[in-house]
């Protein structure tokens, strides 16, 4: 790697530590008691945790990479001061991977890494939340608040007071996390049944976990060259291109009727990322069967973390 990337590399590392602890701090109020202290500490807490995971991620690819002679740079994070203070982070393969087994090697390499922080990191999150009771929930009707069909439908009552003068119902604010089979399982575990009208304050250190499940989940889905792409392709071959063709339509739906922000991932991986895949250069050189456990495994960790709602408002 150029020694005169090196600067940039480290800029961005330390520009997602600000952003992540930043826009904690001010979007999400910071910690659990509303001290100061505590907000500081939580945010602190919150981008640790999630750093550390994307960094994970990312030398997971790169220590792949290296042993596998694919020459590759070092992450670069994206830092971003909305959202959740960050897009993840990449690094840029810049040789020719040479077997199957190279590419389950380095397409599974980021995510595994990255779990092996964030499911111990969920857990003790979990187990620093507080299950409180929780105000009354609005029935938020027969759509998910955030799918594009609740968004038209919010539109056509918006169209209906300008023109007729009807009051519209009020859109609700109160953000509400996804679940997944993991968060799920945790807050059994460690709290049990959550009583009626109550619910789970997230810690910092949960929603940083969460977050990191997220990004897991969206690098899984086989598509393209995302590192469920890299699987599929290193299994399927060709036939991968069909199956990312598939998973991606797919999310159109899942936009349509669970999250707009499937939406934004669609046009990501589609016009961004890109849905095919570069062949190997030793194509015809078989997958191992060890390869192949790892690849099974990534699909069950892929079923683990998919949540169909990361987001939603009650």
């Amino acid at each position: 790697m150029p020694s005169s990337n090196k600067p940039l590399h480290v800029s961005l590392f330390l520009a997602t530590c600000v952003t992540t602890f930043g826009v904690f701090l001010m979007l999400f109020g910071g910690g659990v008691d509303g001290s100061t202290e505590d907000k500081l500490w939580g945010s602190a807490m919150y981008a640790g945790v999630v750093v550390t995971i994307l960094l994970a991620h990312e030398l997971g690819h790169y220590f792949m990479a290296r042993h596998h002679g694919v020459d590759s740079s070092l992450p670069y994070f994206i830092p971003v001061p909305f959202g959740f203070g960050t897009l993840g982070a990449v690094i840029r393969l810049r040789g020719k991977i040479p077997t199957r087994d190279a590419l389950v090697d380095i397409g599974a390499g980021g995510p595994l890494a990255g779990l092996l922080i964030a499911v111990p990191m969920l857990f003790v999150g979990v187990a620093l939340s507080n299950v409180q009771p929780s105000p009354a929930l609005p029935d938020g009707g027969l759509m998910p608040t955030l799918s594009l069909l609740n968004f038209a439908s919010m539109f056509g009552l918006w169209m209906k007071e300008l023109i007729y003068g009807v009051p519209m119902p009020e859109f609700p604010q109160l953000q509400v996390f996804g679940d997944n089979l993991l968060t799920w399982l945790a807050v059994k575990l460690i709290h049990g049944e959550v009583p009626a009208g109550s619910d789970v304050m997230a810690h910092p250190v949960f929603i940083a976990a969460w977050f990191g499940l997220v990004m897991t989940m969206l690098n899984l889905l086989p598509v393209g060259q995302l590192d469920g792409g890299h699987l599929t392709h290193a299994w399927y071959g060709l036939k991968a291109e069909e199956i990312g063709h598939r998973v991606a339509a797919a999310t159109l739906i899942l936009a349509l009727f669970a999250s707009a922000s499937w939406l934004l991932w669609f046009f990501l991986v589609t016009r961004v990322v890109g849905l095919g895949h570069p062949p190997v250069m030793q194509p015809e050189v078989p997958l191992s069967r060890g390869r192949k456990v790892v690849v099974v495994i990534t699909w069950v960790m892929t079923a683990l973390t998919f949540m169909p709602m990361p987001l939603s408002l009650a």
